[in-house]
């Protein structure tokens, strides 16, 4: 399992959807982690995404979990799983993956100090800000609320996530960010990933 120093400071979520191309560059860029997470593909789609994705940022040693399907980290090879409030319990997913990195949806202390005794190796918290990246969420936390919930477990801010966000969510106390439209949406991916990983130190 990885340790907490070694727990990356931004996550790039990626899907079939995205141009692929640039995964090497963003690993050379500095982001050193990457979700699979492509709600439309097939189970067999989804490990075809994943291990292209492992082949393109592992050279460079970037970290790569797979969003709610630990069958499909396990398969791959992948270094964990991030798993929502509907998938595999945290503690289900501890037992049959042991050294696996295991992230959990949170909104709310609670649910942090839950998941870090089943077990979880970080809380995805969100969404920190307005987002349109994903649908029927609840309104934005906004960075405050990370203050609140620090120390049960390392926190991965995400909703809505840039370059400002990513600062105000480390100065509130967040260990990194997961990103979707602040690289994938910008019109220069490459220069977006590098601002973040500036911007997270």
């Amino acid at each position: 399992m990885l340790s907490r120093s070694s727990l990356p400071r931004i996550f790039a979520l990626v899907s079939a959807a995205d141009d692929l191309d640039l995964l090497e560059g963003l690993a050379a860029a500095g982001v050193t982690g990457f979700q699979v997470r492509d709600k439309d593909a097939t189970t067999r789609e989804l490990v075809e995404l994943t291990r292209l994705v492992l082949a393109a940022v592992r050279p460079a040693g970037a970290t790569v979990v797979v969003d709610d399907r630990l069958d499909v980290a396990l398969a791959t090879g992948a270094d964990g799983v991030h798993l929502g409030a509907d998938d595999l319990a945290v503690a289900d997913a501890r037992r049959l993956a042991p050294d696996l990195l295991i992230g959990a949806t949170c909104r709310d202390r609670g649910a942090v100090e839950r998941a870090a005794a089943d077990g979880a190796s970080y809380a995805g918290f969100g969404p920190v800000f307005a987002t349109t990246s994903k649908a029927g969420l609840p309104a934005p936390l906004g960075p405050d609320a990370i203050r609140s919930v620090t120390g049960a477990l390392p926190l991965v801010a995400i909703g809505g996530v840039d370059a400002v966000g990513a600062r105000a969510a480390r100065a509130a106390g967040a260990h990194g960010v997961a990103v979707i439209g602040s690289i994938w949406r910008h019109h220069d991916p490459l220069a977006a990933a590098k601002e973040l990983v500036t911007a997270v130190g």
